[in-house]
């Protein structure tokens, strides 16, 4: 059997006025999701337990099949896995937003959590720098993409509380600012990076171009390296995984499954959705399993703009999830799963932990369990309910 998951990362959502009282899901054309809906299982999914923060690690752990309780250990070690650091028993691992801040009067604000979406090249160039500037034996910088990078503390403290800068956006960071044992440390080589950062000639041409300087970087997500078993020994399955989130990437290294990287994969709206359905095919031919994730309506959520997150879903629906559907047919036995993560309300730019709509797709045209189309209300609406970790079982 052939086993596929698409996940749009954060498309769920709340209800708007201006939506005519209706989801994005329920607003968006979505023709697709919407047939598998009508023809299969669909049901909402606890993916974020009790006391866990409701990010896209812990939460794509649980869509993996992991239980986030046994083996979450934070954010940036999964994305240092990715990027090919070696972490030991004690290095603490840190997601490094390059950042944009913005002083009004005598308080700091953070103006974008992204730096406005700073190009792969630019911000390589800016980690570089950091890495000349500050880096030691102890503390390293390692560029990622975009505006997500790493920083290293070999034999580092990892009891401080950090907060998502994307939770902050428009907020003043000063009651934000990383707290707890070790957090003098973070907080002096932040202010450190910030003159650093300040004259660079790339934010000179950012700002000359009228774009958003990068004079600022925020540390979140620590941990340690984290313990969980393959797929091979967990399902029994091979697979593969596309992403252009190290994050995922890394989740998907220690699963032992392949990374497939796809040209134009961006984590943003002008991502190849086509490129993506067209690999995941593609990797099914040799392989049990493939995870495509597409960041793209989280990004819009987080940025506060309705028309990009519709835009993304509806985009996801017709050249992620059509191609596939079309094209997995040349398969006798196959199983499709849709979801997203976690809720990203456009409204509060931020990740929620309310349960998310699922739809489980096995092919032909069979009844469903009463679902009319794909969204949250509909999910609600059929009685099902399960924890995001046993849908991969369900799935088997």
């Amino acid at each position: 059997m052939k086993v596929i998951i698409l996940l749009g990362d954060g498309m769920s959502d709340i209800v708007y006025s201006e939506l005519g009282n209706k989801s994005p899901l329920q607003y968006a054309a979505t023709p697709n999701m919407d047939y598998m809906a009508q023809h299969g299982q669909v049901g909402l999914a606890h993916t974020v337990p009790d006391g866990l923060p409701p990010g896209s690690d812990v939460a794509n752990l649980s869509v993996f099949g992991y239980d986030p309780r046994t083996c979450y250990t934070g954010r940036a070690p999964l994305e240092a896995i990715s990027m090919g650091v070696a972490l030991g028993p004690d290095d603490v691992a840190f997601r490094m937003n390059l950042i944009t801040l913005k002083t009004q009067g005598s308080r700091i604000y953070m103006e974008d959590f992204s730096a406005g979406h700073i190009s792969t090249a630019e911000a390589c160039e800016l980690v570089e720098t950091l890495q000349k500037e500050l880096g030691s034996p102890e503390i390293e910088f390692h560029a990622g993409v975009g505006y997500r990078h790493l920083m290293v503390w070999r034999g580092g403290r990892d009891g401080m509380r950090a907060t998502p800068p994307h939770d902050i956006t428009g907020k003043a960071i000063l009651d934000h600012l990383p707290s707890g044992d070790g957090a003098d440390m973070l907080n002096n080589i932040m202010n450190h990076a910030q003159m650093v950062l300040h004259d660079h000639p790339i934010n000179k041409k950012r700002k000359e171009a009228g774009g958003l300087p990068a004079n600022s970087i925020w540390l979140w997500g620590h941990g340690k390296s984290p313990q969980i078993g393959t797929y091979q020994e967990k399902f029994g399955l091979t697979g593969a995984v596309i992403s252009a989130v190290d994050l995922i990437k890394g989740i998907g290294v220690c699963a032992g499954l392949d990374i497939i990287n796809v040209e134009g994969a961006t984590g943003y709206i002008d991502t190849n959705y086509l490129g993506k359905g067209q690999a995941a095919l593609v990797a099914l031919e040799n392989h049990d399993f493939v995870y495509v994730h597409v960041e793209a309506p989280d990004e819009a959520s987080h940025a506060g703009i309705m028309q990009h997150k519709l835009q993304a879903i509806e985009d996801f629906d017709r050249q992620v999830v059509g191609t596939v559907l079309e094209g997995i047919k040349k398969f006798d036995d196959y199983v499709v799963l849709c979801m997203p993560d976690h809720p990203t309300p456009v409204k509060l730019m931020t990740h929620t932990s309310d349960p998310v709509p699922f739809v489980i797709y096995r092919g032909g045209a069979g009844e469903g369990n009463g679902a009319a189309s794909y969204d949250e209300f509909q999910a609600k609406g059929t009685g099902l309910v399960v924890e995001g970790h046993a849908l991969m079982p369900m799935l088997l």
